[in-house]
């Protein structure tokens, strides 16, 4: 047996907090930073990056960081495992390599490459090996291609590690895979410690959005103190995979088992949360409270994953505009179909015309307004299609020659007339993972093949069986239905997720039978139309909902006020429902 290992994230997405890295070196003890950077809009954003600066796709902030730490993490022994490499793995590697040279620093750095589909794209099209994610439809087209990427797993980290590096660069990797790889390394776990694994994968699943798991983000935000700047998280990770998650003393926030809770809740699917080296089945975990701003996650169990990888494909998806113009007052629903109509008149092109089209009025005034703003509704028209001519000028000069000619108080919002902007779809694929090798490259060394094929074997699977307690019954009372439960949620692509929790058993008796989808579809009346799948995950008095469809073809492409489905589930917590009075005690 080794001793736990202690990982700590210093970054949740690309934009996070520059200070983190310090943070969580200078603030207490740990064995390894890590921090993620990408996401499936992020590498439509560094590919943008590296269209004008070639070798540039990365993120540059990390190499900032690094600057500020490198120092004390070769003094420490401290390993660094980020997979900030995005599209250049190499070239951020060299941008290290550049700072360890200023500071005086010899840190042995590798990088993990070989995700980056694109050159092969004609190769693997015409040996029929690309599949849609979901559809299973072979991918046909290798011309239209921004991004080609396939998600690895822990094991060319692991490799990396072996080999002596201290600085692990990596380009498009799982989330957890940066804390599952440091993990396997450290307790020596073979590709088959199924249980162990998993453990690792759902710890990193909790500390990768970083300030997410110390109570960012989180439903119950006004019982959460130091919010005003909360601490990162670290996962100790023992030799079984059960992991303690805490933060360093004296930082903001908390860790609770609410706030880890709603992490796991975050951007899943069903029980089996499929990924590179393992299949993690989230119906097995449990969570319990071992002291001030600790908690244990264990009972993780582990099956092996697919015998594909998942791509992250970003295609150019055509343009895109949209006006928003303000409706005050009176009679907003006239004024709306006013603007409507003098639009398609104004307009050279008819609504059949583009590819995409969506008029939405937003209610966002009140009656008996106290201020202009809360007079103020929004009507909102977009507009998507591969001609820049239909949805640029031509458009949004429509909407503003309307001005003075139509309804009383006229006026917008957004910024003025402007042409098409471009826009990428994201399209999730499959690829046998035995055609996507693992290339670790330590720098002015050699260059290591690591096989991303896992071994499959039968396993058994015991879910956990959560409470078992009767719900409450009696008088009921008209209130949020987030004043009892707390929700997370966000995108899977197009699709968007639903996580809902309950803090007691009670509660969790009472949520698992009254929200249905039915009753969800009734409570959010814009997922009535689409297909929505329901998952239970009793052990940690969850359920998941999956929203098919509702951020049309991803973040990028998605005509939503809210694009990433962020606040889907605070929209859910503030619908009123008949609770039992019982719970409200």
């Amino acid at each position: 047996m080794t001793d736990p290992i202690r990982i700590a994230n210093c970054s949740g997405f690309f934009g996070d907090r520059l200070s983190a890295a310090r943070e969580m070196v200078e603030g207490g003890p740990i064995d390894v930073l890590t921090g993620d950077w990408l996401a499936e809009l992020t590498m439509l954003i560094l590919q943008r990056t590296r269209a004008k600066r070639p070798g540039g796709g990365y993120a540059h902030t990390f190499v900032t960081q690094m600057e500020q730490v490198m120092g004390a993490c070769v003094e420490r022994g401290i390993k660094v495992v980020s997979n900030a490499g995005g599209l250049d793995p190499d070239g951020c590697a060299d941008a290290v390599a550049e700072v360890a040279a200023k500071l005086g620093l010899a840190p042995k750095i590798a990088y993990v490459s070989g995700d980056d589909l694109v050159p092969r794209m004609s190769e693997l099209i015409a040996g029929d090996q690309l599949r849609h994610f979901e559809t299973g439809e072979p991918i046909r087209d290798a011309s239209t291609f921004l991004t080609a990427n396939a998600y690895f797993g822990c094991w060319g980290i692991v490799r990396a590690l072996n080999e002596g590096a201290d600085i692990v660069i990596t380009g498009r990797t799982t989330d957890a895979a940066i804390v599952c790889g440091p993990a396997a390394w450290h307790h020596g776990w073979q590709r088959n410690d199924w249980n162990a694994l998993a453990g690792a994968v759902a710890a990193g699943h909790v500390i990768e959005c970083g300030t997410q798991a110390t109570g960012g983000n989180y439903s119950f935000f006004n019982e959460v103190p130091g919010m005003e700047r909360v601490g990162f998280p670290w996962a100790e990770v023992a030799a079984d995979g059960s992991t303690v998650f805490g933060k360093h003393e004296g930082s903001g926030g908390e860790v609770s088992i609410g706030t880890i809770t709603s992490q796991l809740l975050y951007e899943i699917g069903g029980p089996e949360y499929f990924g590179p080296d393992v299949t993690t089945r989230f119906d097995t975990l449990e969570l319990e409270s071992v002291g001030p701003d600790r908690v244990r996650l264990s009972g993780a169990q582990g099956e092996p994953p697919p015998e594909t990888l998942k791509v992250c494909i970003n295609r150019p998806g055509g343009f895109r505009n949209e006006m928003s113009i303000c409706l005050t007052g009176l009679e907003i629903e006239a004024k709306a179909k006013l603007i409507e109509d003098a639009f398609w008149v104004a307009c050279p092109y008819r609504p059949e015309d583009f590819a995409f089209l969506k008029t939405r009025l937003i209610r966002t005034d009140e009656p008996d307004p106290e201020t202009n703003e809360q007079a103020v509704a929004i009507l909102k028209i977009s507009v998507k299609d591969p001609d820049e001519k239909k949805v640029g000028r031509a458009f949004s000069n429509a909407v503003t020659e309307l001005g003075l000619s139509t309804i009383p108080g006229f006026f917008g919002v957004g910024g003025g007339p402007r042409g098409g902007r471009p826009f990428g779809v994201y399209e999730p694929a499959r690829i046998p993972a035995a055609r996507v090798p693992q290339q670790v490259v330590l720098l002015g060394g050699e260059r290591i093949e690591v096989s991303s094929v896992i071994p499959s074997e039968a396993v058994t699977i015991t879910p956990a069986k959560g409470p078992d307690t009767a719900a409450p019954t009696g008088p009921t009372r008209r209130v949020p239905l987030g004043t009892v439960f707390g929700a997370r949620s966000g995108d899977k692509g197009g699709n968007a997720n639903l996580g809902v929790f309950a803090r007691n058993d009670r509660a969790w008796a009472w949520l698992d039978a009254f929200l249905s989808v039915e009753k969800l579809q009734e409570l959010l009346p814009e997922t009535a139309v689409l297909a929505v799948d329901r998952h239970r995950l009793p052990g940690i008095r969850s359920l998941n909902f999956v929203v098919h469809g509702l951020l049309e073809e991803g973040v990028a492409a998605s005509t939503r006020q809210d694009a990433q489905a962020k606040s889907l589930g605070e929209w859910l917590r503030a619908r009123v429902v008949e609770m039992p009075e019982a719970l409200l005690e």
